[in-house]
């Protein structure tokens, strides 16, 4: 059994909060490099170019990449084998939360209460995912998630005859009502499975998957080219203005589900696309 004081752990999230922010992963920047020279819209490769310029100027000068620094989202991969000391867990990784979005100046996006709309002051309570896995290592990952990407995502449940064809017009659908709302090119998260919670869960988890890198079963990573065709295929482009790159990249997860059901849900993710990884 190994001890780990859960300051570590409010600390530790604390950093990543502001690096998230701060730095665009180097995977995302490779995406905007790629699609700048596919781009056939004078237009689009010139959004695509200041992308990159601003990627470049936050981490020159240790500021964020956007604004919306987003409501925080956590996963938690905590190993069997670790004794926390020290305090709650769940406190200590809110705490992290508050403190990293005090120190690193980033603003604070969260209402305690959905209708009542009152700030909290400090960006807490985030979000927060947590599998129990073996070993004695804790890997801790923040998403910071914009809001307008986040607003224009979607979940629907299909007859299960309407298949791997539903699936992407539901896919489609999605991304053409979102148009440029949810700030284009977007990283595409798609979960196909599961229940109604499940499906959601698996479609936001798609969207840590690295630019580049597949699912590794071949049916599901033919599906993720055949919608990353088809999306860029749309014209939406960067920004909503035209162009061959709405997206940057299309992650499908999937999950076992019930007979009568097909769920699918789509968490769209927009051009900051950020996310930070630390293990403990």
């Amino acid at each position: 059994m190994r001890e780990v004081h859960v300051d570590m752990l409010r600390d530790t999230i604390a950093k990543l909060c502001w690096e998230a922010c701060y730095y665009l992963p180097e995977d995302i920047l490779k995406g905007f490099k790629h699609a700048a020279a596919t781009e056939v819209s004078p237009l689009g490769k010139s959004i695509l170019d200041q992308l990159i310029e601003n990627a470049e100027l936050a981490y020159q000068e240790h500021v964020p990449y956007c604004h919306d620094t987003g409501l925080t989202v956590v996963y938690v991969e905590l190993g069997q084998e670790v004794h926390l000391t020290g305090g709650n867990y769940m406190d200590a990784i809110q705490e992290g939360v508050r403190k990293g979005y005090t120190e690193g100046y980033l603003r604070k996006s969260v209402v305690g209460d959905p209708l009542l709309r009152v700030n909290t002051g400090d960006n807490t309570p985030a979000v927060v995912h947590t599998d129990i896995v073996p070993g004695d290592k804790i890997k801790l990952t923040v998403l910071p998630k914009g809001g307008g990407s986040e607003n224009m995502s979607a979940m629907k449940f299909l007859l299960p005859g309407e298949g791997e064809e539903g699936v992407k017009r539901f896919v489609l659908e999605t991304i053409v009502a979102a148009g440029g709302k949810a700030c284009p090119p977007l990283v595409v998260g798609v979960g196909i499975g599961g229940s109604f919670d499940k499906v959601t869960e698996i479609a936001k988890k798609a969207i840590l998957r690295e630019v580049g890198v597949h699912h590794p079963e071949p049916h599901i990573a033919r599906l993720e080219k055949e919608l990353m065709e088809e999306i860029n295929n749309t014209g939406i482009g960067p920004q909503g203005l035209g162009g061959v790159n709405t997206a940057l990249w299309v992650a499908v997860e999937t999950y076992a589900c019930h007979i009568t059901a097909l769920p699918v849900a789509v968490n769209l993710q927009c051009h900051a696309a950020r996310k930070k990884t630390a293990v403990i």
